[in-house]
């Protein structure tokens, strides 16, 4: 029997934070290759340290995406977080570019031919989640969690003030009764900030955004308010800490109120079942959750690697459903084409649309006009609901 009166917490982390800037450089450099061609294949991977970039990884695609494309790729992503401090500067870091041709033996299985359809980019386990406890169908305690930090980087990209720096962290844990959040019960937030800016001065910078974020009423008392709790946060962002791409899965997806499948998203493009697949179950979860079918709706595929074919399907309503889960499965089959170049093209996934996702969590977030976040979409909702 599930719990109803609990206490859960979620965190995020911003777009200066280490692995936030080495999944921001992987992404712009996927996008670059898409840009070019969409058929492109990658799979970059990237190291942050004290005024150190490492790029390593595999791709095919066009030769005009040079070493050094990929070096002002990476230069580019790190100045338009904000990085100009003498640990961390996009100007004077060193940036290693270690990419090289995609391994043929994965390409074989991936490619189509004859009557071989795409494969899958690899074998693995995906995991798509929505509740109706936000209106982003998202869990509440990640939904604050992200939105206090952008408004944090949005104030700080708009604004002439930089007593913080790019480098932050928040921690929301919030109070469930019947099964609802109703309030929150503490809010950590720890952000990078100038030699000269006082911790006072700091609080009185990030309360703002907190209770901006947080619905009326849900404020946590004052000494559960952790703002700058070590005290002094002034070295931060890859400087203060390594940063690699794909350490924060949990932060990219349900903020541990969902199960996550074994692969992370960033650096990679959409042939890879890692990220595509985790696109399309938040999409027929999200819009499972809307139709009315659930209240929360956890959707799991798993494939293997050269095989078109999905090799299992399975939704788990937690209790909260109104329909028969074994019928949805196999009517989410029909309402859609679920092998790796299905869900590529009813998506639109093809495009350089990964950068954005970076930060601030790949889902939950707005459809955009050029397929940017396609996969939050709510355009199967009518199919979903003639099916029952």
């Amino acid at each position: 029997m599930s719990r109803e009166n609990y206490l859960f917490t979620s965190e995020s982390v911003s777009e200066g934070h280490p692995d936030k800037v080495s999944d921001r450089i992987s992404d712009c450099i996927v996008d670059k290759f898409l840009a070019a061609d969409p058929q492109s294949r990658v799979a970059v991977e990237t190291l942050t340290t004290t005024n150190r970039v490492v790029l390593a990884g595999e791709v095919r695609g066009p030769e005009s995406i040079t070493k050094d494309v990929m070096e002002e790729a990476a230069r580019s992503a790190v100045r338009d977080i904000g990085y100009e401090q003498d640990g961390f500067h996009w100007k004077n870091m060193a940036v290693e570019v270690h990419v090289h041709e995609q391994s043929t033996d994965i390409a074989m299985g991936v490619d189509a031919s004859g009557n071989k359809d795409e494969g899958a980019g690899d074998q693995g386990i995906m995991f798509g989640y929505a509740t109706n406890e936000t209106e982003s169908l998202m869990p509440a305690t990640l939904d604050i969690s992200h939105k206090i930090l952008k408004s944090m980087a949005g104030e700080r990209h708009a604004s002439d003030v930089k007593e913080l720096g790019p480098d932050s962290k928040s921690q929301v844990t919030l109070r469930y009764e019947n099964g609802k959040p109703v309030r929150a019960t503490s809010v950590v937030v720890s952000t990078q900030h100038s030699a000269d800016t006082s911790q006072a001065r700091v609080r009185d910078i990030v309360l703002p955004h907190i209770k901006k974020i947080l619905p009326e009423g849900w404020m946590p008392a004052d000494e559960e308010l952790y703002i700058n709790p070590t005290g002094q946060f002034i070295i931060g962002g890859p400087d203060g800490d390594a940063g690699l791409t794909g350490r924060k899965i949990i932060v990219d997806t349900y903020g541990g109120a969902a199960q996550h499948g074994g692969g992370a998203f960033s650096g990679k493009d959409p042939t890879k079942v890692d990220r595509s697949a985790a696109y399309v179950t938040r999409y027929l979860a999200k819009n499972v959750v809307a139709a009315g079918l659930a209240d929360r709706c956890t959707i799991q595929l798993a494939y293997a690697i050269g095989v078109s074919k999905p090799l299992s399907l399975y939704v788990d309503f937690h209790q909260t459903g109104h329909v028969d889960p074994a019928k949805l499965e196999r009517v989410l089959g029909t309402v859609m084409d679920l092998s790796p170049r299905g869900i590529r093209e009813h998506l639109g996934l093809n495009k350089p649309i990964y950068e954005r996702t970076a930060a601030y969590g790949h889902f939950g977030r707005d459809p955009e006009a050029d397929g940017g976040f396609s996969w939050e979409k709510l355009d199967l909702v009518n199919a979903l609901k003639a099916e029952f």
